[in-house]
């Protein structure tokens, strides 16, 4: 399977090691970075390099962002969230992901496949980190936009999408 746009430099990787605490596992590309070029959300190929499924097609390193979605999480956000844009809206976005996710599998693939939607949930929210991540990246994604206004209230940076 190939993810499209250029393949991480040696800094992009060692940039992600250091966020995420490890060497990425399968092949990435960095689709969102902040002002000063640093990786914020990787896009993730499906199937990790020994084949081992991989739900979270995008992922949120950027240490700013993980550590303001973090406190927002810990304020026992989700059941408001989820109230606010309702399950119907959320099983869509879950559809929406997990059809971007799956169509990056190739067609010959016979093993264990992701499942899930957002970060590999399947009703409701899960990561706040996950939505965010696929807004940033451009994904129709209400709950990344509400963590997004969450956030700006706060006055975290803005990533830029790449």
């Amino acid at each position: 399977m190939q993810l499209s746009g250029a393949a991480p430099s040696p800094e992009d990787i060692s940039s992600v090691t250091s966020l995420i605490g490890r060497i990425p596992q399968g092949d990435f590309r960095v689709v969102v970075r902040n002002n000063t070029g640093e990786p914020v959300v990787l896009l993730n190929a499906p199937l990790l390099s020994d084949g081992t499924p991989m739900p979270t097609l995008y992922w949120l390193v950027g240490s700013v962002e993980v550590a303001a979605v973090s406190t927002l999480e810990a304020e026992a956000v989700i059941d408001v969230v989820e109230e606010l844009i309702g399950l119907d809206a959320i099983d869509a976005i879950h559809q929406r992901y997990k059809a971007q996710r799956d169509a990056l599998i190739p067609p010959d693939h016979t093993g264990p496949q992701p499942s899930g939607g957002v970060g590999g949930t399947r009703r409701g929210v899960k990561c706040l980190h996950a939505h965010l991540a696929h807004w940033l990246a451009g994904g129709d994604d209400a709950i990344g936009q509400w963590v997004a206004d969450q956030l700006d209230m706060r006055a975290v940076p803005r990533a830029a999408r790449i």
